[in-house]
């Protein structure tokens, strides 16, 4: 889905001439028209505001800017001097003269903002679709949410769009929709990052947040980004990250709620990250975390709300019919009268003793949940929007009230398109035990081997049994580089195989496993000439083991390339 991978592999493509900003703008620009459809975008790629950024390139050695042109997306409640900020809400609208103050530092290092995202209406929601621009779709699958509120800024990175983005989280808007569009989602802790420029949503608990394909990439944002600012009442000085290894990584100790039409592949995909933790031989602990899912309910459901109202309360009492009724609905729910002055005291005093319990919980160590228990399709959210709202934020919403950082981390997929993600909770001022701790678990994965099959041992053909004999489970479906021509092996069973060709290829259709390495050997053993495991190059210029055929057997084998995949032409036969 992205050309780049890394913020390292695009400057890597720039010092070699490969690719230059310009370029990469005008394809941009072209790919973000062609995908309109997404609503990904408030204010689009556009030349007429981006330029001179690109001008200013030309008096800025590539060598003194670490983000030196590259392309990064602001969520509409984000200050971009010059171009408008909604909030998602056209009446709202106005022209800041300056950046927003994490803007101009992402900007002074080089990088170049391309556009504005669309977002839940005033960064109230998690789902994407409270939006007047439009429902923004699901980077993977279109008819499920997007997640939000910071939809457009995930879906931006996650279809190639940014390299990177700026969103916001309050209750979860910068983790729900990483895992839901299999991105990282790092939220520093309070005060960390500069949130002047920004259109308040809560402001003693708001947070910006960035999405990434990789942890590095977050790391470096978060370097760039990380210090006190003077015009930000909230700024404080904070440690500068690094990488520190927790004494001890945290699972719940009762099985996580899940919901949604997907919650048993969202268990399952649970228990499988569970289980490679188990097996890792990190320091693992179960502990319970019900205090911290009574902090989440007071978010919404006591009297903090009102601090909603409290910011945006004039402009819905001096605009009737501009904002959207679940928006209206959500904030004025905070002129309760039931949320008087002392009820508001006895909510901060029991979250005042919730942190303190977070804080020893968390000492020296890192909490793991799921990011979120479920999903849901877009017409399930309107037909519910409230409920199904509520059961996004069930493990995202204790967080900023606990005075946590976290980082959302992309997992093996939960099924076909159906990204899957947990978040990693530490407390305040250890956001480089997250960095530690993100690494080693990414390390332990990495005793898993990704494996990419295109026949036989895919889903409900006659071998997949094989490849859960040998303790693999199903990622995602992709495609291969547009560099192999696929044949027909004549049986019993017929059979697929994958041949290198750089003239005649097309992409190929994929399936992605993960299988433990010490199993690789035995399962490779069994496979029959002139089938074998080699290297295969991916859609997106990564290479994986997988399976490879022999160049002969296209002498012999019928030429099925046309397909594009063993699943297709066997369906044309079903269809003859």
């Amino acid at each position: 889905m992205h050309a780049y991978p890394s913020i390292a592999a695009l400057r890597k493509a720039y010092m070699s001439g490969r690719m230059t900003p310009e370029s990469l703008i005008e394809q941009l620009t072209a790919q973000a028209a062609e995908e309109e459809s997404y609503n990904i975008w408030i204010t689009p790629p556009s030349l007429s505001f981006i330029q001179p950024y690109l001008d200013r390139l030309k008096d800025l050695p590539i060598e003194n800017a670490p983000l030196w042109g590259i392309p990064f997306a602001l969520k509409d409640n984000i200050d971009l001097a010059g171009v408008p900020t909604t909030a998602g809400c056209e009446a709202y609208s106005y022209i800041p003269e300056e950046h927003a103050a994490a803007a101009a530092r992402l900007i002074e290092a080089g990088a170049v903002p391309i556009g504005k995202t669309n977002l839940d209406q005033f960064a109230t929601g998690l789902v994407g679709t409270r939006s007047p621009y439009g429902e923004t779709k699901n980077a993977w699958n279109a008819d499920l949410i997007s997640g939000g509120s910071s939809s457009g800024s995930a879906v931006s990175v996650a279809k190639g769009q940014a390299l990177f983005s700026l969103g916001t989280d309050t209750a979860g808007s910068g983790r729900v929709p990483a895992a839901l569009n299999n991105l990282v989602g790092w939220k520093s802790s309070l005060g960390a990052w500069p949130v002047s420029g920004i259109v308040p949503a809560c402001a003693s608990i708001d947070c910006l947040t960035v999405f990434t394909h990789t942890l590095e990439d977050a790391a470096l944002v978060d370097f760039i980004i990380r210090g006190f600012e003077e015009t930000d009442p909230w700024s404080r000085n904070t440690p500068e990250l690094s990488e520190k290894q927790p004494q001890s990584y945290l699972l719940p100790e009762t099985q996580p709620a899940f919901f949604g039409p997907f919650a048993d592949k969202y268990r399952q995909a649970w228990e499988q990250t569970v289980t490679a933790l188990e097996r890792s031989g990190l320091p693992i602990e179960y502990v319970s975390v019900e205090f911290m899912e009574t902090a989440a309910s007071i978010l919404y459901d006591g009297p903090l709300v009102a601090e909603r109202w409290a910011e945006l309360g004039g402009f819905a009492d001096s605009h009737p019919g501009a904002l959207l009724p679940v928006t209206e609905k959500v904030l004025r729910s905070g002129t309760n009268p039931d949320y008087t002055a002392a009820a508001l005291f006895q909510a901060k005093h029991q979250l005042k003793a919730y942190t303190r319990k977070a804080e020893a919980l968390l000492q020296n160590s890192v909490l793991i949940m799921p990011t979120a228990g479920g999903t849901w399709s877009r017409n399930e959210v309107r037909e519910n929007p409230i409920q199904t709202n509520s059961d996004m934020g069930r493990y995202t919403n204790h967080c900023n009230l606990l005075e946590l950082c976290a980082v959302s981390l992309p997992q093996p997929f939960a099924d076909s398109r159906l990204p899957f993600g947990i978040t990693l909770f530490s407390s305040q001022d250890n956001d480089s035990l997250l960095v530690g701790a993100s690494r080693e678990i990414q390390h332990c994965r990495r005793k898993e081997v990704t494996v990419a099959v295109c026949g036989l041992h895919m889903r409900g053909f006659a071998l997949e049994e094989q490849m859960i004999a040998h303790e693999a489970y199903f990622v995602k479906e992709t495609m291969s580089a547009s560099s192999y021509k696929l044949v027909e092996i004549p049986g019993p069973p017929a059979k697929p195989g994958m041949i290198r060709s750089e003239k005649e290829g097309v992409p190929i259709a994929l399936e992605l496993w993960s299988m433990p390495l010490d199993q690789l050997g035995s399962f490779t053993s069994g496979i029959p000439s002139p089938l074998g495991i080699g290297k295969v190059e991916l859609e997106d210029g990564t290479f994986t083991p997988g399976f490879i055929c022999e160049a002969e057997t296209a002498d012999y084998g019928k030429d099925i390339t046309s397909f594009g995949g063993w699943k297709a032409y066997q369906n044309s036969l079903i269809s003859l």
